[in-house]
C-alpha cells in the first residue's frame, strides 16, 4: 500500500491499522475454521468409519496417506477394489444408492473426465475443503463439486535386466526388439491411466495434436499389436519384474513407486518420453450417497492439507497445492531431489477438461474396432 504523497507517519499508522484488521481477519478466520474442523472430526468420530475404493497403497504414497489419516482420527477405513478403474468407481456409487453398509464408496479418487460426468449424473456432492483458495481454478469444479489432488506425466518403466537398449519416446516401442515386451497399466476401455497413455502415444506420432491424439494414439496400438510387440495383459510391477511385460506405461509416481519396491531386483529405470509428454490430473469427490458424510469431508481436509498433500509428494505426485506448498517453502529438500529433472516435465501437456473428455470417448469405444486386443486384469 503506497501513496507517495502521504506523510510517512501516517502511512505507517495506517498500514499498522492495516495490519491489526487483518490479523484480527485472520485470527477469527482461523478460530471459526479450527471450530468448524473440531465439530467435523467429532461428527466423523460419531460415524466411525469411511469406505474409499481403488486406491492402492502403491499409488501416489497412498499408503502412508491412509496410515497418516487413521493415526490422526482414529476410524476405520474400509478399502473397496483396490486395483479397481475410475469406471469401477463410479459403477460402485451407481450399484450401491441406496446401501448404508461398507460396499458404498463414501469417496472416490478418479481421471479429471469423470469428474463432471459423475456431476451431470447427480452421483457426488459438494464440498470445499478449507484449503480451497489454493487449489488452481483450473483444476476444480466452481461448486466444489470435485476438485483435482496430484498429477504426474505418463512415463515407460523400464526393466533394464531384460531390455537392453532403453527406448527414449513411444516411436521406439515399434522397433522389433521390443516383441512381446509393452503393456498397458489396465484397459484403455475404462481405465484412466491406460486412456492417458494411448492418447500420449497418440500426440506423440502427430505433433501434440490433442483434437486427433485419440484416433492417432488407437492407430499407434493397432501398429504396435500387429508387431507383436503390445503384450494385452495389465502391466505392473509383478508382471514388469517377472518379464511378461519388461515395459510398463504408467504415471511417473506409479513407475517410481514400483522401482522403489522392486529394490534393484531388477533393475528399473523410468523414462518421460521425449515427445506425447501428457499429464494427467486425478480429482476428489464425495458420493452423493456416501453413509459416513462426515468421515467424507474429514478425509478431504485431511487430502487438501500441507500433511496430506505433502505425503502425495513423498508418492512421487505432484499435489495439487504444489506451487503453494513450495512458496511456502513447506517441500522437503530431500522429497524434490528424488523427482526426475524438471526438464523432463518442461514439455508436459494438460489437455482441458473437454479435450480429456473426448479422447476418453474416442479411446474407450473405438479400442475393440481399431485395436481388438482385450487387455486382461
Amino acid at each position: 500500500m503506497t501513496h507517495h504523497n502521504t506523510p510517512k507517519a501516517w502511512t505507517n499508522a495506517l498500514l499498522s491499522m492495516t495490519s491489526l484488521a487483518a490479523l484480527a481477519t485472520v485470527a477469527s478466520v482461523s478460530l471459526a475454521r479450527a471450530d468448524a474442523m473440531d465439530d467435523l472430526a467429532a461428527a466423523a468420530k460419531k460415524e466411525g468409519e469411511l469406505t474409499i475404493i481403488a486406491v492402492p497403497h502403491d499409488w501416489c504414497g497412498y499408503g502412508d496417506v491412509i496410515d497418516g489419516f487413521k493415526k490422526k482420527y482414529g476410524l476405520t477405513l474400509n478399502e473397496l477394489n483396490p486395483d479397481g478403474s475410475s469406471a469401477d468407481e463410479i459403477e460402485a456409487i451407481k450399484a450401491n444408492k441406496g446401501n448404508k453398509g461398507p460396499q458404498a464408496p463414501d469417496v472416490i479418487d478418479v481421471g479429471l473426465s469423470f469428474g463432471p460426468t459423475a456431476k451431470a449424473d447427480g452421483l457426488i456432492q459438494p464440498y470445499k475443503v478449507s484449503t480451497w483458495a489454493s487449489i488452481p481454478d483450473s483444476a476444480k469444479d466452481a461448486d466444489g463439486f470435485w476438485y483435482g489432488d496430484y498429477y504426474g506425466v505418463m512415463a515407460l518403466a523400464v526393466n533394464v535386466d531384460l531390455v537392453k537398449t532403453i527406448p527414449t519416446d513411444w516411436a521406439d516401442l515399434l522397433k522389433p526388439e521390443y516383441k512381446n515386451s509393452f503393456a498397458l497399466s489396465g484397459d484403455p476401455r475404462g481405465a484412466n491411466q491406460a486412456i492417458q497413455a494411448v492418447v500420449a502415444a497418440g500426440l506423440a506420432g502427430n505433433g501434440n495434436d490433442i483434437a486427433k491424439a485419440g484416433e492417432a494414439g488407437l492407430k499407434f496400438f493397432a501398429d504396435l499389436n500387429k508387431a507383436g510387440n503390445f503384450v494385452p495383459v495389465t502391466g505392473k510391477a509383478g508382471t514388469l519384474a517377472q518379464g511378461a511385460t519388461p515395459i510398463v506405461a504408467l504415471w511417473d509416481y506409479n513407475a517410481l513407486a514400483a522401482r522403489d519396491s522392486l529394490k534393484g531386483n531388477p533393475k528399473v529405470e523410468v523414462v518421460v518420453p521425449k515427445s506425447g509428454v501428457v499429464a494427467g490430473v486425478y480429482v476428489q469427490a464425495i458420493s452423493a450417497f456416501a453413509p459416513h458424510p462426515a468421515a467424507a469431508k474429514l478425509w478431504m481436509e485431511y487430502l487438501y492439507s500441507d500433511e496430506g498433500q505433502i505425503g502425495w509428494l513423498k508418492g512421487y505426485c505432484h499435489p495439487i497445492r504444489f506451487n503453494d506448498l513450495v512458496s511456502k517453502k513447506l517441500v522437503p529438500a530431500e522429497v524434490l531431489a528424488k523427482l526426475p529433472p524438471a526438464e523432463a516435465y518442461a514439455k508436459a501437456m494438460f489437455p482441458t477438461l473437454d479435450q480429456q473428455s473426448a479422447t476418453k470417448e474416442v479411446v474407450s469405444k473405438q479400442w475393440d474396432a481399431t485395436v481388438g486386443a482385450t487387455v486382461a486384469k
